[in-house]
């Protein structure tokens, strides 16, 4: 149907690379840690709508410029680099309210950040990586016909199917992140370096990114 084979094994490929860790997982777990399960599905949606960008640019054939232009690929990757340390650096920054003016009071929770923030960080976290966008191209082809009638409209579908897959994982990770949490009952300084340590593996992934080569 709609050109598309192999369906069940899309399915089940697209569910084990969303397991993969990656600065999705990443930034979901660290706003579920410190700010609930709600934050962490803030960033889900963000993740999940920048993902659709690139399901529809691939299938549009925009993202084949990143895989056929070296000029173009260094300026997303290199943007999308700065995001991410730019974010590390935000976490490894972040304290406790109260901390300049009483830094006995250890039992005040790390700044809230708002929805709408985490939501567009999930949202650029995930437009900002050329790396996603290749992906698409190489993984979702492979699973449709060569005489397919639409290839973008099979595009469309497939990709579709595996954001929404995503999601449930997505949320399912925000879900039993920030149950472990609650359960073993993080305090906010712990909390406070939980977010840090998180910063510092931003400025890692952010490192990898920008040694990435254009594929």
């Amino acid at each position: 149907m709609f050109g598309i084979h192999d369906l069940t094994l899309f399915i089940i490929s697209g569910l084990l690379l969303n397991i993969m860790p990656g600065p999705d997982n990443l930034l979901i777990m660290s706003r579920s840690a410190t700010q609930g399960w709600r934050a962490g599905s803030a960033a889900a949606l963000g993740i999940g709508t920048g993902t659709m960008v690139h399901v529809l640019a691939a299938a549009l054939g925009l993202s084949a410029v990143l895989s056929t232009s070296a000029a173009a690929f260094t300026v997303v990757k290199w943007v999308g680099t700065a995001y991410i340390v730019y974010m590390g650096i935000g976490m490894l920054r972040s304290k406790l309210r109260g901390e300049d003016e009483d830094r006995d009071v250890v039992a005040r929770a790390a700044q809230p950040l708002a929805w709408r923030k985490i939501y567009f960080q999930g949202f650029l976290t995930n437009v900002l990586n050329p790396k996603v966008a290749l992906f698409f191209l190489a993984f979702v082809p492979q699973f449709i016909h060569a005489d397919a009638g639409s290839k973008p409209l099979a595009f469309i579908i497939l990709g579709t199917i595996f954001n929404f897959n995503g999601m449930l994982y997505c949320h399912g990770l925000a879900l039993f992140t920030a149950f472990a949490s609650t359960r073993l009952k993080i305090k906010p300084l712990v909390s406070l370096w939980l977010n840090r340590t998180m910063g510092g593996l931003f400025l890692a992934l952010g490192a990898r990114l920008a040694l990435s080569e254009q594929n």
